[in-house]
């Protein structure tokens, strides 16, 4: 994303982003509420008016779009509830806890500081209150929205209303800790420390919402009594880096290995077993072992996932054949994983709701889903939210630590090792994308090619793929290779280039 104050609002099927205080008002976030909440009404059947939860990410100033959007969505005879600055899965759990309508939460992400924007989750009416459901929104459902935006004009603000209790973020560590019991797993051990020496965690929540719900979740899995009994007598002690209530961001917030060397000094300064970096909204999780070393995103999914086969599915979600989804853009360590333990791997163009829609396809065919998720460290569990969790990664990291009670690092270290590189091209149109596409498999005779998203090509033989697509927001073509070695990636993407370029 730009950072040019001149960048013009971003609308899309995500919802909307632009500069705070300049393209993203308080006027635009009741214009965006005002269209959610005449879209939910549209799909609605009985008398109960729609249930709509508002939440933010943390980060400065987005107090004011929160109260804008939840006068507006009142004025449209919505019931809202507000939680505040709140976990965007913790408001996915929270959607499904109130039987809502949906939700609309103040944020931008990744982006940087002077960025904000809101994100819709949707839940479809008439579902048993049990089930889990809460997501971004389906395309086609996603366009819609964005239409009906397009077609509101900026309300006059209504005067606030008595607005329903807030729900807690405790639902959300109670899913996630029903998660852990479910799996029968051990919460952690403690890493060559014996006795009652407590195990150093570090976390940075970069002053956004996970700073909200972090201490509570690891004073949860510290020992506590859950059910009656005892789930480890081992103790974390959290080493919680910006955790302040100021909602500037320390840092460039997006969790890569540049913008986290500070967590990665504080690692090893605490002799900590593990690392854990989340973006404001806390659905992305990167990792790093005890050693300081930068783990990353990509191997967050790939973590949990082996955490769930190796502590072991319960017998009663074992019936139907093991699924795991990933987007076209996630490496191939997932597929190398899945092979191993007998799962099929589903690919889904890039997105959440492309990834949650493929999951509730498979679910609903009978498959057992045992996780998905993105390469950008998003883990969706279907048992906690349909919605990228950092809270569930953080849990399973942890779990699979206990069961084997070794270092983060030699896990790590006996996955398959690839490189992943990523390079883009500018555009002069999104439509001078689709003659590079079409040349594509001719270029690469013999790979196996996927048209989902862009064209992804995949040479087994070589254990390597290639991804280009054109972006969604901008006039840019996104390419992405992954290979055993750095080499070969960057051949593959030259290759490709050379497309671009008519060579």
């Amino acid at each position: 994303m730009s950072r040019n104050n001149d960048a013009p609002l971003m609308a899309s099927i995500s919802g909307v982003r632009g500069i705070s205080g300049i393209t993203m008002t308080p006027g635009v976030a009741a214009r965006y509420a005002t269209a959610f909440a005449r879209f939910l009404r549209t799909k609605r059947t009985g008398e109960r008016p729609p249930r709509v939860i508002v939440a933010r990410d943390g980060r400065a100033g987005g107090r004011e779009l929160l109260g804008a959007a939840a006068r507006a969505l009142q004025d449209e005879g919505c019931e809202v509830a507000d939680m505040d600055v709140a976990m965007t899965p913790s408001v996915g759990v929270g959607v499904d806890a109130l039987s809502a309508d949906g939700a609309l939460i103040i944020t931008a992400s990744h982006n940087p500081q002077e960025w904000n924007g809101i994100k819709p989750l949707l839940r479809e009416t008439g579902l048993d209150d049990s089930r889990v459901d809460a997501c971004a929104p389906a395309p086609d459902k996603a366009r819609d929205i964005l239409a009906a935006f397009e077609a509101t004009e900026e309300p006059t603000p209504g005067r606030p209303t008595t607005i329903l209790d807030a729900t807690k973020n405790r639902s959300h560590i109670g899913v996630v800790m029903d998660l852990l019991g479910w799996l029968g797993s051990p919460v952690f051990f403690a890493s060559g420390n014996e006795g009652d020496d407590p195990v150093p965690v570090v976390l940075d929540s970069v002053n956004a919402s996970g700073r909200v719900i972090a201490a509570e979740f690891f004073e949860f899995i510290s020992g506590r009594i859950l059910g009656g009994q005892v789930l480890d007598r081992s103790r974390l002690e959290l080493v919680h880096l910006n955790a302040e209530e100021s909602g500037v961001f320390p840092h460039t917030p997006e969790p890569t290995r540049d913008n986290l060397t500070e967590l990665c000094e504080q690692v090893v300064a605490h002799r900590a077993a593990v690392g854990f970096a989340q973006d404001p909204d806390a659905d992305r999780l990167a990792v790093i072992d005890e050693t300081g070393r930068y783990i990353g995103e990509e191997y967050t999914l790939v973590l949990c996932a082996r955490a769930l086969f190796d502590l072991g599915l319960p017998d009663e979600e074992d019936g139907g054949e093991r699924v795991l989804v990933a987007n076209l853009s996630t490496s191939r360590m997932i597929d190398d994983l899945a092979a191993e333990h007998g799962a099929r791997v589903v690919r889904t163009p890039v997105g959440e709701a492309n990834v949650v829609e493929a999951m509730k396809r498979e679910r609903d065919g009978g498959a057992n889903v045992v996780l998905g998720g993105e390469g950008n460290g998003g883990v969706i569990h279907p048992r906690v939210t349909y919605v990228r969790d950092s809270l569930t990664a953080m849990a399973l990291v942890l779990g699979l630590m206990a069961h084997h009670k070794r270092p983060l690092s030699e896990l790590v270290d006996e996955m398959p090792s690839y490189s992943i590189v990523k390079r883009k091209t500018d555009l002069a149109r999104r439509e001078d994308a689709q003659p590079v596409l079409d040349a594509l498999p001719g270029a690469f005779p013999g790979a196996q090619v996927d048209t989902q998203d862009g064209v992804r090509l995949d040479l087994v033989d070589r254990r390597a793929w290639l991804h280009v697509r054109p972006s969604n927001t901008e006039p840019i073509l996104r390419l992405i290779a992954e290979a055993p070695d750095e080499a070969t990636a960057s051949d593959l993407l030259d290759r490709a280039e050379g497309l671009v370029s008519g060579g």
